[in-house]
């Protein structure tokens, strides 16, 4: 066809129809690949034996917190009331008890068996029941109950620990200000040490200083773990935690002791979050959490950890589990959403199509484009979840506690939180218009499971905050290297890297690039699906941003403190951007170390295909950075997409064993597009034509 045409749009309404005019059809490349051809089709999946991988460790964990998420007392209902759902969801705290899971992090003497990685497993399933009863549940026992657990002592333990894990005493987790969200070093409230009375003065100077979100605290707390400004003799040594009761049995706010409920919000309405304030609130020494931090009799401060900034930083990371957990979660979410879409586009049809049948969604090149990418990335976040958590259960039950493993362990978390969290807000979103109006029914899940969601972005560190933290890791390791090198050494290896860059930039990679693929279109896709080049390409993505950054913050050492701060400030976005890039390093390496562990079947197979799908949808996110700085020749980037849509389409007769391998039912997906609803319809439709 050299000449114009022209074409009638069918799928307008009779007197709407359109004529549009097609540009002339091009030559075909001579080199053109056939994309289909170029990749295998996937084995057949045995959804049960992707599910055990999935699972990992603690799958003894899971199943059952899973199983018992089925249970209707556990399920919002879309007519409650705010004052419903936390009646609801304070009760099934009770429920939650009686499973033994939330017993599982604490030491035998409180009914656990200091298992914090299993733990940790069995509270992410919770989301499959209700978001809110998660987060109230974290409140309680990964919140106030772990701050006693982790900087309280003995003492603590013997006197608070065992009312908080039993459920005796409700409370809360008091770190928030209104003035002061992220930014914990700076919060305002005071805890000035009266050693007449060896008691701790609590107060909040001023309305910014209010603690605020605080779960538990609008009704059930009769206590809080409270961070404020610990001072002693007239010095201040930075953010403490106190053990403070506020309210009496009666439910009454105690002496002191104020606040307010923050009152319905955006989702989890079954959480009563609220305001705390406080108006010289004493309370004993000894409700000081006194692990990293103490005041003698006399107001002599002491701590194991002499820098204030060290100090603040290990109280905080003892707190890290609640990173994990959220990241955990919304895996969940994520895949919950994934298993309610892809079935459903597996029997949607709309439009006609060759035969007589219209065309089902997953069919249309476009619907695998917003699905099956998010299915693999999906698959990606569990394998580096599993190991996450891994991490986590070994430095604290103490099986490899170092700074340095703490250290990786925040770092690790910090990136995962971040991108499991927008990961599935997004794929919930992107679920939600892809089911079109149906899937914005409250009874197909979306509209609520996006809600409750959306607060994990920014609770237990707000995203961006969290990445820039990621970030100056980053530069640290690599400033690590050049440590004790003579400042002549440290100018020729950066020259060196600098070099190495603006080579790849004048071409040579991308000569190198098209001598490996002889010139061929098929040869820089199948280049673009080998592991090491996509190792390749990732890794480089991080250690020339890594790289580049440090060249530019390199004067901020010479600079006045607010000079340097605005340099950081120029280059913030390259450095979240850069920490976003690591983190899916971490997944895509995760990925493929599941892929090489799983034998040579079926589930092998599947699982590098679906680490080439993240590999390259990585890469195309960031087609831009590789193509400035000569990473990629223009052939192997033309070739991206391409690649990624023949894998799409090998991937796509798999599509629903792959989302039945996350292993929810339908009690737990509680969405009517889910059943099979569908399918009945177009089989009724088939049968009347």
């Amino acid at each position: 066809m050299g000449e114009q045409s022209t074409t009638v749009d069918e799928r307008l309404a009779p007197g709407e129809r359109e004529t549009i005019v097609l540009p002339p059809e091009p030559a075909p490349a001579a080199h053109a690949p056939s994309p289909e051809a170029a990749v295998p089709p996937a084995a057949p999946l045995d959804p049960t034996r992707m599910r055990d991988l999935l699972l990992g460790r603690w799958a003894e964990r899971r199943l059952p917190a899973r199983q018992a998420m089925l249970d209707p007392r556990f399920h919002l209902a879309d007519d409650e009331t705010v004052a419903q759902q936390r009646a609801r969801v304070t009760e099934g705290l009770s429920d939650l008890l009686a499973t033994g899971a939330p017993r599982l992090p604490f030491p035998p003497e409180f009914g656990g068996s200091g298992d914090a990685g299993g733990n940790l497993a069995a509270f992410a399933e919770i989301v499959a029941g209700d978001p809110s009863l998660q987060i109230k549940a974290g409140v309680q026992w990964g919140l106030f109950a772990a701050a006693i657990l982790h900087l309280g002592t003995r003492d603590h333990h013997e006197r608070f620990l065992g009312d908080a894990v039993e459920l005796r005493v409700l409370g809360g987790f008091a770190m928030t200000e209104t003035g002061h969200g992220s930014d914990v070093a700076s919060i305002a409230t005071t805890a000035v040490y009266d050693p007449a009375t060896e008691e701790f003065v609590l107060h909040t100077p001023f309305r910014a200083a209010w603690k605020d979100y605080i779960g538990n605290a609008a009704l059930d707390a009769r206590a809080a773990v409270v961070f404020a400004q610990l001072e002693t003799r007239g010095e201040r040594h930075g953010v403490h935690a106190f053990y403070v009761p506020i309210r009496d049995v009666s439910g009454a706010f105690l002496p002191g002791v104020g606040g307010e409920d923050d009152g319905p919000k955006g989702g989890l309405n079954g959480v009563d979050n609220g305001r705390l304030h406080f108006d010289g609130v004493r309370v004993p020494r000894t409700n000081l959490l006194n692990r990293y931090g103490d005041v003698a009799a006399d107001g002599t401060y002491s701590s194991p950890i002499a820098s204030a900034g060290r100090r603040f930083f290990t109280m905080l990371g003892t707190l890290v589990q609640g990173r994990v957990s959220l990241a955990l979660s919304t895996n969940v979410a994520a895949q919950l959403a994934l298993q309610i879409a892809v079935p459903y586009a597996d029997e949607r049809r709309q439009f006609a199509g060759a035969g007589t049948d219209e065309t089902v969604l997953l069919d249309y090149p476009r619907h695998q484009r917003r699905l099956l990418p998010r299915v693999a990335t999906s698959y990606a976040t569990s394998f580096a979840l599993n190991e996450l958590l891994t991490d986590f259960h070994r430095v604290f039950t103490g099986e490899h506690d170092t700074d340095e493993a703490r250290q990786d362990l925040e770092t690790f978390a910090a990136a995962m939180k971040a991108e499991s969290t927008w990961f599935a807000l997004e794929t919930i979103q992107e679920c939600r218009e892809a089911c079109g109006g149906a899937g914005f029914l409250a009874e197909n899940r979306f509209p609520r499971l996006r809600a409750d969601l959306d607060v994990y972005a920014t609770f237990e560190g707000d995203n961006t905050v969290l990445l820039q933290l990621v970030g100056k890791r980053l530069l640290t390791d690599y400033a690590k290297r050049f440590k004790g090198a003579p400042p002549v050494a440290v100018a020729g290896i950066l020259a060196k890297q600098l070099a190495g860059v603006a080579a790849g930039a004048a071409g040579a990679t991308a000569l190198a690039q098209r001598v490996a693929d002889r010139g061929s279109s098929a040869g820089a896709v199948q280049a673009l699906r080998d592991r090491d080049v996509q190792e390749g390409l990732l890794t480089d993505r991080v250690d020339v941003a890594v790289a580049e950054l440090a060249a530019r913050l390199r004067p901020a050492s010479g600079l006045p403190a607010d000079e340097a701060a605005a340099l950081l400030g120029r280059n913030q976005h390259v450095l979240i951007e850069t920490a976003r890039a690591w983190a899916r390093l971490r997944q895509w390496q995760a990925l493929d170390r599941a892929a090489r562990g799983a034998g040579a079947g079926a589930e092998r197979s599947t699982l590098e295909q679906l680490r080439d799908v993240f590999a390259l949808s990585a890469v195309e996110r960031d087609l831009g950075w590789y193509l400035v700085r000569g990473r990629l020749d223009r052939q192997r980037a033309r070739a991206v997409p391409v690649a990624l849509d023949a894998l799409l389409a090998a991937l796509r007769p798999q599509a629903g064993a792959l989302v039945a391998s996350f292993g929810y039912e339908q009690g737990h997906l509680r969405a009517a597009i889910a059943s099979g609803a569908e399918q009945r319809r177009q089989d009724e439709a088939r049968a009347a034509r």
